[in-house]
């Protein structure tokens, strides 16, 4: 039996894998692009152009912990298709919303896709490492679906930008119907390949595991990740990132994206520079990684963003240039420079918040999880401030969020709860 697992081919898997890091990122941007047109053909606010992300980011907070328990006791193969389902679903109900003319159909839809993220993200990262044996191989497929989830949150506000044109005028779901369906391809041939794959689960509960749950004999812990301060804090942090990485580009493409001289297709495209810069930063971070501290990385990189973000909430948006025949905001290439910050701070504060947590690592990641809805929350906070005292003075709410981060890597990442037994 062991033999044949090991000459099982499992490249179709991989392949899959590698698209649904993809999809994650690119159906999520999906949501952020598509506040360009709810603001036209909706006639939403700004602060309602974001309820389809915070509908995605909220879809978190409901399945983050249900996720994990549907993983170990289902396994990835199940997990992983009826995460591809419910995507197809998602994004389908996205694409009606249009030619039904309704804000409301639309906002489910992403509510919808939101369940699906928060499944694929639950299975990717492990289900690679396991498909790639573990050890280095694992770690590098890993690292290999990383860059490919940052290629696919860069090419959706592009593709979005340049479907819509160079006029807010002429936004609606139907001009963004191409993305949406080839979306819908990619999660079809990804539920064909799964389906027919032979995938190990070696996390799955056991045999003796169930009955003793379902017998109610599992022993309870008195302690938990929420026991120790540093992670408490660390989770507050993570609540606060995602938020921070969502708002700072989306609010940015729903302020310029209206002004004339700029419009949705240049936006569009530089916003895309923004993942980008996103990308470059976890390859530049994967290489010094090993040499600098999580907590300096963090405590650093939090204080240029809040530089970053004080210059886009000063410097004048109608300075500008011409870059070929295209007229560009210079608080454009702040906002894009903000990527090579955000880029690293996922994996500074877990690490820093994980430290020492031993076998409560993994319900930590669970409430991690969760607490990403603050990529729905803080985005909706942020333009229901936009309305009232406008887009760029919003970023106020960002530059406290990233003070936080700055206070939890050299102050609040201390753990001082070091009395509890964790092995």
């Amino acid at each position: 039996m062991a033999n044949t697992e090991k000459k099982q081919n499992y490249t179709p898997a991989i392949a899959v894998m590698f698209a649904l890091f993809f999809m994650i990122a690119f159906v999520t941007n999906l949501a952020g692009s598509m506040g360009v047109i709810v603001t036209n053909q909706f006639g939403a606010s700004k602060a309602m152009s974001q309820l389809g992300t915070l509908a995605n980011f909220i879809a978190y907070a409901c399945m983050g912990i249900p996720a994990g328990i549907i993983l170990r006791r289902k396994g990835y193969k199940f997990t992983a298709l009826l995460a591809v389902v419910i995507g197809f679903l998602g994004v389908g109900v996205q694409f009606l919303s249009g030619y039904a003319e309704s804000f409301t159909v639309y906002v489910i839809g992403a509510f919808i896709a939101g369940f699906s993220m928060c499944l694929l993200n639950i299975v990717v990262n492990p289900m690679l490492n396991t498909l790639g044996g573990g050890g280095n191989k694992g770690n590098q497929l890993i690292q290999t679906g990383g860059s490919i989830n940052s290629m696919g949150a860069t090419i959706a506000p592009i593709f979005v930008g340049w479907l819509i044109g160079g006029s807010i005028a002429d936004a609606s779901v139907a001009k963004a119907a191409p993305v949406m369906i080839i979306a819908m391809a990619i999660f079809a041939i990804a539920f064909i390949v799964i389906i027919f794959t032979n995938i190990p689960e070696p996390h799955m509960e056991t045999a003796e595991e169930k009955a003793a749950r379902k017998a109610g004999k599992l022993e309870k812990d008195p302690h938990g990740p929420l026991s120790f301060r540093h992670f408490v804090l660390g989770a507050i942090a993570i609540f606060f990132y995602v938020g921070i990485e969502v708002g700072i580009p989306n609010t940015a493409n729903i302020y310029f994206s209206g002004l004339d001289w700029v419009g949705p297709a240049i936006t569009g495209t530089m916003i895309g520079g923004y993942w980008l810069c996103m990308l470059i930063g976890r390859m530049v971070g994967a290489s010094v990684g090993s040499k600098v501290s999580s907590k300096m990385m963090l405590g650093v990189m939090s204080a240029i963003a809040i530089a970053l973000v004080l210059c886009v909430i000063f410097v004048p948006s109608d300075i500008k240039f011409q870059l070929g025949k295209n007229t560009i905001p210079l608080t454009l290439f702040f906002v894009i420079l903000c990527g090579l910050c955000t880029s690293i701070m996922w994996g500074s504060i877990f690490n820093l918040a994980a430290e020492g947590l031993g076998k409560y690592t993994a319900a930590g990641s669970g409430i991690f999880m969760a607490l990403v809805c603050g990529g729905g929350i803080i985005p909706f906070l942020q333009n229901l401030i936009a309305d009232h005292i406008g887009s760029l003075q919003s970023y106020w709410l960002l530059v406290a969020c990233l003070a936080f981060l700055v206070y939890y890597a050299f102050i609040g990442s201390k753990n001082v709860n070091t009395d509890i037994k964790v092995d």
